[in-house]
């Protein structure tokens, strides 16, 4: 599949899921929870498969409406470690370790530019110890008491 087919199904599914799922869960008071969103089209197809970040990040516009999270967590861990803990491979996991050390180049500058958005935090902690930090962040974020 060429890069610009890839982002471009990733975008449509995107602004549908935007239209149909989000936006009116959105309206509804609901809290969303997504896994993956803007930033990973940004650091797979704009950063590691060189379509560009600004090109990227224009068609997320597009296609979300310019809707964009309140908080991202970006669980950040070394790409050859990443890669060993995959159990099930698809086409993106068969990538080279040099694509995926883009993507994560991608995910970090992302991070950058957005600071207040995104919380880093280290993947390779254990997950009761991430659990309890995504925890705190999000009570902290949104000020709420979790236990």
């Amino acid at each position: 599949m060429s890069p610009r087919a890839e982002l471009l199904l990733f975008l449509a599914s995107r602004a549908q899921n935007v239209e149909r799922v989000i936006k009116p869960e959105l309206e509804q008071g609901a809290v969303v929870l997504c896994d993956r969103f803007i930033d990973s089209s940004v650091a797979y197809q704009g950063v590691a498969r060189g379509l560009g970040r600004d090109t990227v990040a224009e068609l997320n516009e597009f296609a979300t409406g310019g809707l964009l999270p309140d908080i991202t967590f970006l669980l950040d861990l070394d790409p050859q470690t990443g890669l060993m803990r995959q159990t099930d491979r698809n086409r993106m996991e068969e990538e080279s370790l040099a694509f995926h050390l883009r993507v994560r180049q991608g995910y970090l500058q992302e991070a950058e530019r957005s600071p207040n958005r995104f919380c880093v935090l280290d993947a390779s902690l254990p997950p009761n110890k991430m659990h309890r930090l995504i925890t705190r962040q999000i009570s902290a974020h949104f000020g709420l008491k979790i236990s």
